[in-house]
């Protein structure tokens, strides 16, 4: 959200990619990577692409970077805004605000919505919206609209893959755990703390065993 270098960034979509060769990857564009200039955000974002092996980036975006899509969009890269709650603005808003309580709120979001449109964007974002503001934008806009914690008229949805399997303590309400991975770990790595402190592992079963015969040997070798 705030802490992850661009070079890191750039790493990270790069293993992904590797690793999944065939699937649509967005490189997120992280904190300050194209807040405070645009020809460093454009060349930042085609590092994603080139270096990141992106599809496209991702930036959370208000009215006021409507040119700097554009730009973007003009250069051939292609972009995801991300409207609704904004992570990286937490430290402004001072925590996570869900977006499109009220009336005003969701006509608002589906007129930024229509705008990153207007400046070419390729698809759209929407994270913590409530449902009817984000089927709103799905029926005012013609990109595809991926949902995060978004309402179920988005033409798709992500979440965090650490919260989909109960790995931290704490999810978004919008990311209830489908597993408890994390218990399990923690419950493992407390049995084997557990066993070296009893001196229990690897002594009563251990995978790698010396024959009889040279078992004798060595005891002979030892005595003398």
């Amino acid at each position: 959200t705030i802490h992850a270098p661009l070079d890191f960034m750039l790493q990270i979509t790069a293993a992904v990619k590797r690793g999944a060769p065939t699937s649509f990857v967005m490189g997120d564009m992280p904190f300050m990577s194209y807040q405070a200039d645009a020809a460093e955000a454009v060349r930042n974002a085609g590092r994603f692409l080139t270096e990141g092996f992106a599809d496209a980036v991702k930036l959370e975006v208000g009215r006021s970077d409507a040119e700097l899509i554009d730009r973007l969009s003009r250069a051939g890269i292609p972009v995801v805004a991300h409207l609704g709650s904004r992570p990286q603005h937490i430290r402004r808003t001072g925590g996570y605000r869900a977006a499109g309580k009220t009336a005003a709120d969701a006509l608002d979001l589906v007129e930024q919505a229509r705008l990153m449109e207007r400046c070419g964007a390729a698809m759209l974002l929407l994270e913590a919206t409530t449902a009817e503001a984000a089927e709103r934008v799905v029926n005012a806009v013609s990109i595809p609209v991926i949902g995060c914690g978004a309402g179920p008229a988005c033409h798709g949805h992500v979440i965090v893959l650490h919260d989909l399997l109960g790995l931290t303590s704490w999810q978004p309400p919008f990311a209830e755990p489908r597993a408890a991975v994390g218990e399990a770990i923690s419950r493992a790595a407390s049995k084997w703390v557990e066993q070296v402190e009893s001196g229990s592992y690897l002594r009563d079963e251990h995978p790698y065993a010396m024959r009889e015969a040279e078992r004798r040997k060595l005891q002979e070798g030892s005595s003398d």
